[in-house]
């Protein structure tokens, strides 16, 4: 025992029994270290703390006065120690994660109910936005995890790619459709797709403007769900990803078109901040993601 907190363990426990004798009981240590323990926390507070007596010992004015306070310390460090126990053991703590509202939805919900039923005591913290929004929050500490439309490049940030996704293009189950479609067919067609500031509508336009063909959609929505419905009453032919719409494709609800050649595979990857420690819980949820990537 050579620091000052274990005298001052020393000094609740001698308090509290009374005795040098108890104290080194309960603190397996021997009558002479807590003898020695007391001398040297006395001499460095320059401080009487205890009136010794053969019936034991006795706290001074002063020692009653320090007592209380020794036992809020105490009791406060073992409350740290316990709260970063159940942080460790993920029994307490929280999960903060930015998504866009359609990753959400239809990528993320399976692994936060999974999170949820292995960590019932972590609380979950969402914050939805644009893919660029996203990147800013994580690195003002507002997420720990953000999920994101791919490439990113940031020297902050450490990116895990997650998932692979494909941009198709769909029409209703009676939508007038050919066998295939180039781009410069498509881009003549009623489109319907997400307003300009989204990432998966600025993906498509780069693509197309590179091949020289502009895209004046018919109708702009904020909503990739609403471009699986609209489609489907033949508002026109959305632009939607293949991954997210899987169950309106496979009610034929909607109809992918065939592309040629079609649009570039994309991902989606999770960021984090390259040089901060994430906590246990953004570790474990991140876990999940990579075991089904």
């Amino acid at each position: 025992m050579n620091t000052k907190l274990d005298y001052y363990r020393v000094f609740s426990e001698v308090a509290h029994h009374g005795s040098f004798s108890t104290a080194a009981e309960k603190l397996f240590v021997s009558q002479s270290a807590i003898s020695q323990c007391i001398q040297q926390l006395e001499s460095d507070l320059n401080t009487q703390l205890f009136v010794r007596s053969r019936r034991g010992v006795t706290l001074t004015r002063e020692g009653k006065l320090l007592l209380p306070k020794v036992d809020n310390a105490l009791s406060s460090i073992t409350q740290g120690e316990t709260l970063l126990a159940q942080l460790h053991h993920l029994n307490a703590g929280s999960l903060m994660i930015a998504a866009g509202d359609t990753v959400t939805t239809h990528y993320l919900l399976p692994y936060l109910e999974k999170f949820h039923t292995l960590y019932p005591d972590i609380r979950i913290e969402m914050t939805n936005s644009y893919s660029a929004k996203l990147v800013q929050y994580v690195k003002e500490g507002k997420a720990e995890l953000a999920f994101v439309n791919l490439p990113i490049s940031d020297e902050e940030l450490s990116v895990e790619s997650c998932l692979t996704i494909h941009d198709v293009f769909v029409c209703g189950p009676d939508f007038p459709q050919k066998e295939s479609y180039s781009w410069k067919e498509l881009a003549e067609q009623p489109l319907i797709l997400l307003e300009p500031n989204s990432t998966s509508r600025k993906f498509v336009e780069k693509e197309f403007k590179k091949a020289k063909i502009p895209l004046s959609p018919k109708i702009e929505i904020a909503v990739h769900d609403l471009l699986l419905r609209f489609a489907s009453i033949h508002l026109g032919i959305s632009c939607v990803v293949k991954e997210f719409s899987e169950e309106s494709i496979q009610n034929s609800s909607v109809k992918v078109l065939n592309v040629e050649p079609p649009l570039k595979e994309r991902s989606i990857g999770c960021a984090y901040l390259k040089h901060n420690p994430l906590s246990h819980a953004a570790q474990a949820f991140l876990e999940l993601i990579r075991k089904k990537s």
